[in-house]
């Protein structure tokens, strides 16, 4: 076992001892049959990530992956909620600290050493809150899909274009379902917004391309009435995964670019297709995944994908992290009308009121990270909340998405 996997056992056996301090002053007026119930809430988080620490330094897989979501997912809320209580508990150390110091200067001082029981209330409180929180997202939010309907003011659209309806999915993560049925529900959601044309921008699968082959019959039933356009994102690589050698990686990548092939979608990588509606030419560009953080690795090239377009061409780029925009599209394509994006998740934690308030993690790494942005009236760029999940199997505020676009007159 790795030094730093021990660093991290380490560190979270010390939160685990220093937030377990509030619960024992909260729950020592309890009946012992409650103790021990609590007691054990409070540690099987602490169990379920030490024993998921260890086969994963190991390299042990004997879990089920479906299994293997929640139990990652209870060791996450589990230390995410301890984590907010320390600053509580914290504060009462200090206040402890204080009073041992003016003892020592001052003998006659009286002063009580024992834990507040109010800030004891509070640590709960403050672990509470987003403990059952994250638990209901789970619960809840997982699969409740939302259409988001927006309109796109295109500046001098064809009259037989007006009102052209884009269907727009992405990051479906498909290793991360666990229940087909509601998988089939949003797909219905989908067909039924009779879309002329669909837009998948990227990361069908977690790690690895058999992740799809379950769904695959399920995602055939959606389609473009023009046309079904699809791009890799950062996870459909395989980057992410261990590979036994080289070529088993790239066997892998083949094997996703015919799933696509199968589900029915155009595949454009570095590439770029030419339709016509009603008499107007509209011009989809796909470009691999392309960000402008290093953290990524750059597999896009836009300025292949756009070669040999027609000038005259509505252009309509799906590129599958929204940072490419500000980076590239709008400064050195401004014909390209619309690009759409996914990538963010919108954290799958946040708060969304319109018209109100829109707050995530997320815009604290990315400019673009939810909804519709435009520059100059002219270029827009649509960031997708995402179709699955992935990590945390649930939503808080942020709710999975399916966007219907419609072209309209500027």
């Amino acid at each position: 076992m790795s030094t730093r996997v021990l660093f991290l056992l380490f560190f979270l056996i010390v939160i685990d001892i220093y937030s377990y301090q509030w619960l024992r002053q909260l729950i020592s007026p309890l009946e012992p049959v409650w103790k021990s119930l609590l007691q054990v809430f409070f540690w099987s988080g602490s169990a379920i990530t030490l024993v998921l620490t260890i086969t994963y330094a190991l390299n042990v897989d004997f879990i089920s992956p479906h299994i293997l979501i929640y139990l990652r997912a209870w060791a996450f809320i589990s230390y995410f909620a301890k984590f907010i209580s320390i600053p509580i508990v914290l504060i009462d150390d200090l206040r402890r600290m204080l009073g041992y110091l003016i003892k020592w200067l001052k003998p006659d001082y009286v002063y009580s050493t024992s834990r507040m029981e109010f800030l004891s209330k509070v640590g709960a409180f403050a672990a509470g809150v987003p403990f059952f929180t994250l638990l209901y997202g789970m619960a809840r939010n997982a699969y409740r899909y939302q259409i988001h309907r927006i309109k796109i003011p295109i500046k001098n659209l064809p009259p037989a274009l007006e009102n052209l309806r884009i269907v727009q999915i992405s990051d479906i993560h498909s290793g991360s379902f666990t229940s087909i049925d509601q998988v089939k529900k949003s797909i219905s959601m989908v067909t039924d917004l009779q879309p002329d044309i669909l837009f998948f921008t990227g990361d069908l699968v977690n790690y690895k391309a058999d992740e799809i082959i379950p769904y695959i019959d399920i995602f055939q039933k959606m389609k473009g009435k023009y046309g079904s356009f699809s791009v890799f994102g950062n996870h459909d690589y395989g980057d992410y995964a261990q590979w036994a050698n080289p070529s088993e990686k790239i066997t892998n990548l083949n094997t996703l670019k015919k799933h696509h092939a199968t589900i029915g979608w155009n595949l454009l990588l570095n590439q770029n297709e030419t339709i016509e509606i009603h008499g107007e030419k509209i011009s989809i560009i796909g470009v691999e995944n392309f960000s402008a953080s290093r953290r990524f690795t750059k597999y896009g090239n836009l300025s292949k994908a756009y070669e040999g377009l027609p000038l005259d061409s509505l252009k309509l780029l799906l590129s599958h992290d929204p940072s490419h925009w500000d980076f590239e599209v709008n400064k050195s394509y401004k014909d390209i009308a619309l690009t759409c994006s996914g990538h963010t998740h919108g954290f799958q934690f946040g708060i969304e009121i319109p018209g109100f308030m829109k707050w995530s993690p997320s815009q604290y790494i990315y400019k673009e990270w939810a909804g519709l942005y435009s520059t100059n009236e002219k270029q827009h760029l649509y960031v997708n909340r995402g179709f699955g999940f992935l990590g945390y199997p649930g939503r808080v505020g942020i709710l999975p998405e399916i966007t219907l676009l419609e072209l309209i007159s500027a």
